[in-house]
């Protein structure tokens, strides 16, 4: 992320301790506005502490959150008249309808006209619903009017816990648009919490995993596919072995033990090139692939590899 924009999250060096267990350990991290960040972790690892001190729902005790430049201990008010969040599943007051609920937390924001809620609720797609009681909707619907809910102060930051739960396939990809227009139209930084790491790896714009309440990395999404290696992608090339004699000296490290393959690390911008190098030089190439990692690979192995038991 460009590091010259000023961060709308600013997480220093927090810690805490729940019934005498060290739940989280020294945790620093920043999110920047535009951008929509996945906080990724086991069951346990200390996400939902996180996102429950961000949010004043227990307190800071060693280091600090800031929130648009406002503490959250010591400007409370303020830090959150910038945040907006749902925390596992949205509390409706089920007897009322959808627009009764938003016209109740209106209410407590203050300053938010009818205009805002038609807005909100447009965005999440519940206008031909949201004037059914909440008795009638489903999982899937509390879900979206509880985005709407958090969506109605025009948060700079927009914090969700499992937002897709109860959603069908067309109303996550619904949300995930929705997401990524609030987070590079309207320079939102969106922070998510979820166990759904393939939705993550189509709407993050970088990640950061946790594991034992200790932040192991945040990695852009580049740096996802690339593995953390920073080299690019894995290029495997087919070509006729007959032709292999031809391959030009700086293509020498790509061969292997198949004659017909060649494969090695390329930044993506240089594949035309090397295509080009390869036709050049006489050697009939059948096919061009990449190997581009997952947010569920890299997960995977990182986790494992500080899990119990796991490798040092």
């Amino acid at each position: 992320m460009d590091n010259v924009k000023t961060p709308v999250l600013e997480i220093s060096s927090i810690s805490k301790k729940l019934g005498g267990r060290q739940i989280l350990n020294n945790i620093t991290l920043n999110v920047y506005p535009g951008e929509v960040f996945g906080f990724l972790g086991p069951n346990g690892s200390g996400k939902t502490t996180t996102i429950k001190l961000m949010l004043g729902l227990l307190r800071v005790e060693s280091g600090s959150i800031r929130i648009c430049g406002h503490d959250v201990t010591d400007d409370f008010e303020a830090a959150m008249g910038y945040i907006g969040g749902i925390i596992e599943n949205p509390e409706m007051y089920r007897y009322l309808t959808g627009r009764e609920n938003l016209e109740q937390y209106a209410r407590m924001y203050g300053g938010i006209g009818p205009g805002r809620i038609e807005e909100v609720t447009a965005l999440v797609g519940l206008s031909d619903r949201i004037d059914d009681k909440i008795a009638k909707y489903s999982l899937g619907m509390r879900q979206r009017l509880g985005l709407a809910q958090a969506l109605l102060n025009r948060p700079r930051l927009l914090v969700l816990d499992e937002p897709t739960n109860g959603l069908d396939p067309a109303g996550i990809k619904d949300l995930r648009d929705t997401l990524r227009e609030l987070a590079h139209k309207e320079s939102v930084a969106v922070f998510i919490s979820s166990h759904q790491l393939a939705e993550l790896d189509l709407i993050c714009d970088r990640i950061g995993i946790i594991n034992n309440g200790i932040l192991l990395d945040t990695l852009t999404i580049e740096e996802v596919r690339n593995a953390g290696s920073g080299a690019g992608p894995l290029i495997t090339v087919e070509i006729d072995p007959s032709t292999a004699e031809n391959l030009p000296p700086f293509l020498e490290s790509y061969r292997t033990d198949d004659p017909s393959k060649l494969t090695g690390q390329t930044e993506r911008e240089k594949i035309p090139d090397l295509i080009y190098a390869l036709c050049d030089s006489g050697v009939r190439i059948y096919s061009v692939s990449s190997a581009r990692h997952s947010i569920e690979e890299v997960f995977l192995s990182m986790t494992s590899e500080y899990a119990p038991g796991g490798r040092s």
